[in-house]
């Protein structure tokens, strides 16, 4: 068994391929209309931006696969080696759209290659989330699960910060003629410090011992994930689509919401979501950290309720009175609320899986929620709203999401830390059974 790892190597082992994802993610996606014009001539402008959009979907739909192949890799080969494949994979994908040549110079090559570029993409993110928050979470010693998942989150955000920092910056910093003919490789180059850096720490931490103590045990094939895990998967799958809907509402689609339907400037959405992921930032392991304090359910709880109370006059003070004002007060009010959701969800989702099956259980849930969300909600809202012509439509979808992941919370049966077996133990034989027992001291209804 190999030495301990020190905590701040675990932590940014574990969190920093998550924020390379999410950067690169956004960066793609802020640089949609540049991509198009290089890669996706086409004499309709329309053509080549769906096009575009499209090549941004198609990594959505390798995540479901992706994230079971590699969470059973994690469950049965380790947590680090999944990681440090998922990150090799993530390098890959970034380099092969920072270097690609253009449609002009290869023809159809190119959009070739940034179709697989966006596959490889996909495949990585699937597998990234759940071995980085088993890692994280087996890692934690007791009572500190909470804190420790909130990093996963956090490093979501400072993704996000960062690509919008680098949006920001690119649109200031440079010509809209240089920006089109070299200064948009400048983000994916950027991203690719990181993976080098990401891959020597994660190759240089250690497994936990709950994985190896749980590798003892026999394999749980994926179809008992299925069939004798019917709560947990309920509730990750509810938990995962409210989340989804937040961060893909309020943060993906709110901006151009705001900037289409209700005609606020073109540099609001870099403005606000400047400050409100900031917030988010910062606050979510606190969140985290008070989790392990008064309990995850109540945290949770509270926040997707007062969210659900939140969303309709939020956005009928928007739609009535559109200002960079309004804008900013909902967002970063929401900053709040997705903090308080966001920073005990990663130990929430690991607690709800035994550890031989942890990270196939996470990966599964998650990636297929962050599918159907991910791909489908910025179409489905903008359809929605030129149909209907109703403004509050994302108020009406993201509602219902939001309710469903408050439900769910009373399925989840909550760890109580306090009277839980150290970590060292998890893992073996008959723990997870102990686990429930002791940890099911009434700490429901908390």
């Amino acid at each position: 068994m190999s030495e301990k790892s020190t905590p701040w190597k675990i932590v940014v082992g574990s969190t920093i391929g998550n924020m390379l994802e999410w950067y690169d993610f956004l960066i793609y996606g802020y640089l949609a209309v540049i991509i198009a014009q290089q890669f996706f001539p086409a004499d309709n402008p329309v053509t080549s931006m769906l096009l575009t959009t499209a090549t941004f979907g198609v990594g959505f739909i390798f995540r479901p696969l992706s994230g079971i192949l590699i969470g059973i890799y994690a469950d049965r080969v380790g947590r680090k080696a999944a990681l440090s494949l998922v990150i090799v994979l993530m390098f890959v994908s970034t380099a092969m759209i920072a270097f690609s040549p253009t449609y002009s110079q290869i023809g159809i090559l190119a959009p070739v290659i940034v179709v697989f570029s966006r596959i490889l993409q996909g495949i990585s993110v699937g597998g990234e989330f759940g071995s980085a928050t088993a890692l994280l979470i087996e890692h934690a010693p007791p009572g500190r699960r909470g804190f420790y998942g909130s990093w996963q989150m956090f490093a979501q955000a400072v993704g996000s910060f960062v690509s919008t920092m680098m949006g920001a910056f690119l649109t200031s910093a440079f010509t809209a003629e240089a920006l089109s003919s070299w200064a948009w490789r400048i983000p994916f180059l950027f991203g690719l410090v990181i993976g080098p850096i990401g891959f020597y720490i994660r190759r240089n931490i250690s497994e936990t011992d709950a994985f190896h103590h749980a590798k003892k045990s026999a394999k749980v094939p994926f179809k008992n994930i299925l069939s004798k895990h019917p709560s947990a998967l309920f509730v990750s799958f509810a938990l995962g689509v409210a989340t989804n809907a937040i961060v893909y509402v309020l943060i993906v689609y709110v901006p151009i919401y705001a900037v289409r339907t209700l005609k606020l400037p073109l540099n609001a959405p870099f403005i606000v979501l400047t400050v409100a992921i900031l917030a988010r930032m910062i606050m979510t392991p606190l969140f985290g950290h008070l989790s392990d304090k008064i309990g995850r359910k109540i945290i949770m709880g509270a926040a997707l309720v007062l969210f659900v109370l939140s969303v309709y006059p939020a956005f009928m003070w928007l739609v009535n009175a559109p200002s960079l004002f309004s804008l900013m007060a909902i967002e970063v009010w929401f900053a709040l609320l997705t903090a308080a959701t966001l920073g005990p969800f990663a130990a929430t989702m690991a607690e709800l899986w035994p550890t031989g099956i942890r990270t196939t259980g996470m990966s599964f849930a998650y990636n297929f929620t962050a599918s159907l969300m991910g791909g489908f909600t910025p179409f489905a809202l903008t359809w929605l709203v030129a149909k209907t012509g109703n403004a509050l439509m994302p108020a009406h979808y993201l509602v219902g999401f939001l309710a469903v992941g408050a439900v769910s919370l009373r399925f989840y049966k909550e760890w109580d830390t306090k009277l839980a077996l150290t970590h060292q133990d998890e893992g073996t034989p008959g723990y997870d059974s102990q686990v429930r027992r002791a940890e099911a001291v009434p700490v429901s209804p908390r």
